[in-house]
């Protein structure tokens, strides 16, 4: 059993399709999106409907859940995100803003090691965090509380995985704004199938080029498209 998963879309449908040709050459029994569909990217509408086509699991994420409800601009900020989730408010349509609202905030699935929980940023909170580089004890004691022996997490855009005791802990990075200073799209890997999980982190090119004129063309912040074409943020 290999799941693949995958974060931060952040409407980037170049990258997105890319990814899903990426998959359809790798044995996965399973998709799972761990949040942040919209967001920075300029096609946030086609990158829901494709989610939704392929029928893959998603976890609500947290520019997800501030274009759903409205949250918009925050009071006294008018920062890159804002910007762009407050235009994303007014491109999707009112079928794509429900989709975003019946998002669950996270999700299980049963393997044959035990037990892979999956969520965006905490485990009740999409706009929370979960440190990877805490103390091994905290997140022991994560782990336990939630019974995983795989513990998935969106939100920092930089593939990681560590291994706590019996439990593995795994960012995927991000699909349409990667920042570990390489452009790509990335994806992790999880084989439950043997006795303990591994994981595979992947980075999946695409036309980034493409991604980028999208920003411009649709007159969104700059910065964005300097990002996507260098997978760092300056």
């Amino acid at each position: 059993m290999r799941i693949a998963f995958i974060s931060d879309l952040h409407g980037n449908i170049h990258a997105l399709t890319s990814v899903r040709r990426f998959l359809a050459e790798q044995i996965v029994s399973q998709v799972v999106v761990v949040g942040d569909l919209v967001g920075y990217g300029a096609s946030p509408g086609p990158v829901i409907d494709f989610v939704r086509r392929e029928d893959w699991k998603v976890g609500l994420g947290s520019s997800d859940l501030r274009v759903a409800l409205s949250f918009g601009e925050r009071a006294g900020r008018k920062g890159v995100a804002d910007q762009v989730l407050q235009w994303t408010q007014g491109t999707l349509l009112p079928e794509q803003l429900e989709y975003l609202r019946r998002l669950p905030t996270g999700g299980r699935l049963m393997t044959p090691v035990g037990r892979v929980r999956y969520f965006h940023g905490s485990p009740h909170d999409p706009e929370g965090r979960v440190d990877l580089m805490a103390p091994e004890a905290e997140l022991e004691t994560l782990a336990d509380s939630m019974g995983a022996r795989v513990l998935v997490v969106g939100g920092t855009h930089v593939p990681f995985t560590r291994t706590v005791g019996d439990t593995v802990f795994v960012d995927p990075g991000s699909v349409g704004l990667s920042l570990n200073h390489e452009p790509g799209a990335d994806v992790a890997i999880v084989d439950c199938s043997g006795r303990r999980p591994k994981v595979s982190l992947h980075k999946v090119p695409y036309d980034y080029s493409s991604s980028a004129f999208d920003i411009m063309a649709w007159n969104l912040p700059p910065v964005i498209a300097d990002v996507i074409r260098s997978g760092k943020m300056e």
